[in-house]
């Protein structure tokens, strides 16, 4: 077998392992969390009918054939990749909502499958144009792929965290109705995980299930903080906590964080608002100016070309 063929196949491969980690880790990243599901079931306390045969099939395919080979190659990349790099990426992974599916050793994989992938094909796009698109189509193409599942991850914290932001009033909100109509604290949370479904809605859930097997609401309150990062339910969780242990009225502390958090919701349109026309500046430097200049100095241009330029 000549050599052009075994390198051509070991491409082929690569590219498809590549393919394959990104499939498996974007078709699971909007499952549900397994610590969430087993919270749940071992809250409502439902006895299980089905056989193991039938709960094994009820897995789907991805999750019985395909990720397991995918964390085999995962384990195996995960040995090159620094300890402090496989920590910060579950952090990431936790900011991030904790995807089921997605692991370090996994991410690792698809950042190493996606980059020796893309390199390999821009290598056979550009490798007859000379070795200079070569080298620089290899290097891009790898660059541009490590970097890929990184950009997905930071999307998905950044979309996840604004939407923390921006519900948190409003969950303020009803949870203030919700005391002082009778409820006790819990309840409220509870309230806001019924009747909305959003990341804070879903971190409210996971907080009264930690509760429900025995976490103290303290500890139970600063994960879900830890697990956002966002300085506005940092603050609540820490207003919360303090108005526990002082014995506060939580109505009052609650009355409080709703408005404060409604504050910094205004302040921060009124931010994005006074931004917008600096940011409008740029497309319309680039796109509107150089169009109105044409439109309005072409026929000018013209003008002056026939009278100086052409044959009388």
């Amino acid at each position: 077998m000549s050599p052009i063929l075994i390198i051509g196949g070991l491409i082929g491969l690569i590219v498809i392992v590549g393919i394959g980690l990104v499939a498996v880790g974007i078709s699971n990243a909007n499952q549900t969390d397994p610590l969430t599901e087993r919270l749940a079931e071992y809250s409502s306390q439902q006895e299980v009918t089905a056989n193991l045969e039938d709960i094994e099939m009820s897995v789907p395919f991805t999750q019985r054939i395909i990720l397991p080979i995918m964390q085999t190659i995962a384990k195996f990349t995960t040995q090159f990749a620094p300890q402090n790099a496989l920590e910060k990426t579950q952090r990431q992974l936790e900011l991030a909502g904790s995807p089921s599916g997605l692991t370090p050793p996994i991410m690792w994989a698809m950042r190493l499958g996606m980059m020796i992938g893309l390199a390999a094909l821009m290598l056979m796009l550009l490798g007859r144009k000379g070795p200079i698109w070569a080298v620089g189509g290899t290097l891009g193409g790898g660059v541009i792929g490590f970097m890929m599942p990184q950009m997905y991850l930071q999307s998905k914290i950044s979309r996840r965290q604004n939407e923390i932001i921006k519900a948190l009033p409003d969950a303020l909100d009803l949870m203030s109705i919700c005391v002082e109509a009778g409820l006790g604290f819990d309840q409220a949370m509870t309230k806001v995980y019924e009747k909305w479904e959003n990341e804070l809605a879903l971190a409210f859930g996971r907080v009264i299930r930690e509760i429900q097997v025995g976490k103290t609401r303290r500890d139970a309150l600063r994960n879900m903080a830890e697990s956002m990062d966002v300085a506005d339910v940092t603050s609540f969780v820490a207003a919360i906590i303090q108005a526990d242990q002082l014995g506060v009225s939580i109505s009052r502390v609650l009355k409080i964080q709703a408005e404060q958090m409604r504050i910094k919701r205004r302040q921060r349109a009124q931010e994005k608002a006074q931004q917008a026309p600096i940011k409008m500046m740029i497309p319309m430097a680039l796109l509107i100016f150089p169009t109105i200049y044409l439109v309005i100095l072409g026929p000018a241009a013209i003008q002056l070309y026939k009278a100086f330029y052409l044959p009388q």
